[in-house]
């Protein structure tokens, strides 16, 4: 089969389209044929051997995709060939087939397209498990939510209303993505560049506070996010988009005023309790089948062009979820 691989750590030049060794199928595993699959932050890093548990080249990346069944293997119960899914495989999403346990596929509705479905699994996973399960939203609250205009930020911008949301308010770094953070539903959106986020979110909570933040870049973002978190309040660390800048929390600004700095990762999840996901599935799946949340896709590139997608990803200025269609 034709697939992206790898061939050393590096930029973009990296990736080749190659032909490589169709997966085997194991027990309780299920082929898919790939329709699309999308571009995660998570990919750009680990193209450079920055994400956890990456292996040594080559190999093929990719989190998640969008296809059909083509064979299931021996005790596998709810999926059978022909069935549409999106699927967290086993060993990378950028080739034309994937192998993936069956408890990492979810069947989809037919009222959700493959595009839709490709650009959901990553990112509708993980926001609904930060607002859901780790911060546990209650209705009436206000969100903040920095990389407002990214693939994670206009899926949680859409999922805090859904969960009871009063207000979402989103962080930008560029005001070319005020647009994207705006259409998905944000509230109020804040260039981060040219304004000091944390002193606006005391003015627009009349100095309460957000109650959730979700933050994916740490470094001093996570340090200043504290300057904004209410009582009560709950700072989700979902990733290091900073790079190597580190975030230092001071204990004394959680105990007195009842804060929580929690953490959160799905890949850990879908390594080491991916039961978890079947409930998740559950949930998010209803509302892109009745339209309650809408993936928004800035860009589509052929698989053969994942390096421009990536160069794209990179550069900071792709909006939404980005797809690579087979």
């Amino acid at each position: 089969m034709k697939a992206i691989v790898i061939t050393e750590f590096g930029g973009p030049e990296v990736l080749k389209y190659t032909e490589v060794e169709k997966p085997t199928l194991g027990p309780k595993q299920v082929l898919i044929r790939v329709i699309a699959t999308a571009v995660n932050f998570a990919d750009i890093k680990a193209r450079y051997g920055k994400y956890h548990g990456t292996g040594q080249p080559p190999f093929v990346p990719g989190l998640d995709a969008a296809g059909t069944v083509e064979a299931v293997g021996e005790g596998v119960k709810r999926l059978k060939a022909g069935d549409r899914v999106i699927a967290f495989p086993k060993n990378g999403s950028y080739a034309e087939y994937i192998v993936a346990d069956e408890y990492l596929t979810f069947a989809i509705p037919d009222s959700i397209d493959f595009e839709t479905a490709a650009a959901c699994p990553t990112v509708s996973f993980t926001s609904y498990k930060l607002l859901a399960d780790v911060a546990r939203l209650q209705h009436g609250e206000t969100v903040l939510i920095h990389a407002a205009a990214g693939g994670i930020g206009t899926t949680a911008i859409q999922l805090a209303k859904v969960l009871g949301a009063k207000r979402v308010i989103g962080t930008i770094g560029n005001e070319s993505k005020k647009a994207a953070a705006l259409e998905a539903g944000a509230d109020h959106v804040i260039c981060y560049e040219i304004e000091d986020f944390a002193a606006k979110v005391n003015e627009l909570t009349d100095g309460q506070g957000a109650d959730v933040i979700l933050d994916s870049i740490s470094g001093w973002v996570a340090e200043k996010s504290l300057e904004c978190l209410a009582y009560y309040g709950r700072l989700v660390n979902f990733g290091n988009a900073a790079g190597g800048m580190v975030g230092q929390v001071k204990t004394t600004d959680l105990h007195s005023r009842c804060r929580s700095v929690m953490g959160f990762s799905l890949g850990t999840t879908r390594d080491r309790r991916p039961y978890l996901l079947q409930d998740t599935a559950d949930q998010v799946l209803p509302y892109l089948a009745d339209g309650r949340l809408q993936m928004k896709i800035g860009s589509r590139f052929s698989i053969e062009d994942a390096a421009k997608a990536h160069e794209l990803v990179e550069s900071r200025q792709s909006t939404g979820k980005i797809l690579l269609t087979l």
